[in-house]
C-alpha cells in the first residue's frame, strides 16, 4: 500500500503543477484560491477554471485509461512489448478521424470524438474476431498478430488518404501528435462514462489475471474461464483505448512505460511475481503521472512554443522500448 500511497502523492503534485504552470506561471496560493473561489484576479480565475482545469482532468482521464489498459494489455497477451495500440484501436481511432476531417468535414475535436471512439471500438473488434479464428482458439500470439497486422493497414489506409487530401493532413497531424491543448471541458461528460465502465471492467480482472499468468492449462484448473476472462479483458482495453485516444488523439508509449513501472512496484516486499490486483490500480495512478508531466514540461520548455506531450513521452518511450527489447527475459512477466 505505500507505493499505492506514494503514487496518489506524486500525481497530486503533478495536478498542482499543471494548474500552475503555463505560458503564465500562477502562484500555488493563487491556484488554491481560484480553486476554493476566492481569487481576486479575474484572469487567474478565468486561467484556471477555463483552461488548465479541463485540461488537467482530461490528462487524468487519458493518462488513467492508458496506463490501464497497458497493463491489461500485457497481462492478457503475457507480453512486455504489448501496448493498447495492439488491438489496433489507435489505428482504427486515426483512420475514422480522417475519414470524419476529409469526408464529412468535422474540425472540432468535439465534434471527431466519437468518429474516434467508433473507429477504436470497431477496430479491436475485428482484432479480437481474427485471434478468435481456428480450432485452437484465441492465443496471446494470434491477438498480437492479428493486432499488428491490423494496425499496418489501417495506418496505410490512413497515410494514402491524408497524402491525397492535404486539408485532412493538416488537421490530422496537430491531433496525431497527441497533445492536451485542444481538449476541452465538453468532453469530459461525453467519455467519462465509457472510461469508468471500461476502469471497472479492468480493476475486476484483477485475480482472473494472476490465475492467466500461470499459464491457461493452470488458470482453467484453478476455475478460470480463460476466454470469458481474455473477452472481458478485451472489451475494457477497447473501452479505455477508445476514450484515451478520442479525448488527445494516439499518444503512444505511456501504455508500455506505466505498466513496467507499476509492476516493479507491485513485485516490492519479496514478491516474484506482481499481483494484479494491485498493479492494475497502481497503473491508473501511474498513467496521468506520466501524461500530465510531459505535459507540462511542453509547456516550459521551449517558450512561446508549446511542445505536444505525444512527442515528449515518445521521447522517454522511445529508448524505455529499446532497453526493454533487449532484455533476455523478455517474455517473463
Amino acid at each position: 500500500m505505500r507505493a499505492v500511497a506514494a503514487a496518489v502523492v506524486a500525481l497530486i503534485a503533478v495536478c498542482l503543477l499543471s494548474l500552475s504552470l503555463g505560458a503564465r506561471a500562477i502562484p500555488l496560493d493563487q491556484v488554491a484560491g481560484a480553486l476554493a473561489g476566492t481569487a481576486g484576479d479575474r484572469d487567474v480565475l478565468d486561467v484556471i477554471w477555463s483552461v488548465r482545469v479541463p485540461r488537467t482532468l482530461i490528462g487524468l482521464l487519458a493518462g488513467a485509461a492508458l496506463g490501464l489498459s497497458g497493463a491489461l494489455m500485457q497481462a492478457l497477451t503475457r507480453n512486455p512489448l504489448a501496448d493498447p495500440g495492439v488491438l489496433g484501436a489507435s489505428a482504427g481511432a486515426a483512420f475514422a478521424v480522417v475519414l470524419a476531417i476529409g469526408v464529412l468535414g468535422v474540425a472540432a475535436p468535439a465534434g471527431f470524438v466519437w468518429f474516434a471512439f467508433a473507429g477504436a471500438l470497431v477496430a479491436s473488434v475485428v482484432v479480437y474476431g481474427l485471434a478468435g479464428l481456428g480450432r485452437d482458439g484465441m492465443t496471446p500470439v494470434k491477438l498480437a498478430l492479428a493486432g499488428v497486422a491490423t494496425t499496418f493497414l489501417l495506418s496505410s489506409v490512413t497515410s494514402a488518404f491524408v497524402l491525397v487530401d492535404p486539408e485532412s493532413l493538416s488537421r490530422y497531424r496537430f491531433w496525431s501528435a497527441g497533445s492536451l491543448s485542444g481538449a476541452g471541458g465538453e468532453l469530459l461528460p461525453q467519455l467519462l462514462p465509457f472510461a469508468a465502465l471500461g476502469a471497472a471492467l479492468a480493476l475486476t480482472c484483477g485475480p482472473a489475471l494472476n490465475s492467466l499468468a500461470l499459464g491457461d492449462d493452470v488458470a482453467r484448473g484453478l476455475g478460470r474461464r480463460v476466454g470469458l476472462v481474455r473477452l472481458r479483458g478485451a472489451a475494457a482495453v477497447m473501452l479505455l483505448t477508445g476514450s484515451a485516444v478520442a479525448a488527445i488523439g494516439p499518444v503512444v508509449f505511456v501504455g508500455l512505460v506505466v505498466p513496467y513501472v507499476a509492476r516493479a512496484l507491485a513485485r516490492g516486499g519479496g514478491r516474484s511475481e506482481a499481483d494484479h490486483r494491485l498493479l492494475l490500480p497502481l497503473a491508473a495512478l501511474l498513467g496521468p503521472c506520466l501524461l500530465l508531466a510531459a505535459d507540462v514540461l511542453g509547456r516550459v520548455v521551449a517558450p512561446p512554443i508549446e511542445v505536444q506531450a505525444g512527442l515528449l513521452v515518445a521521447f522517454v518511450g522511445g529508448p524505455f522500448f529499446v532497453v526493454l527489447a533487449r532484455r533476455r527475459r523478455l517474455a517473463e512477466l
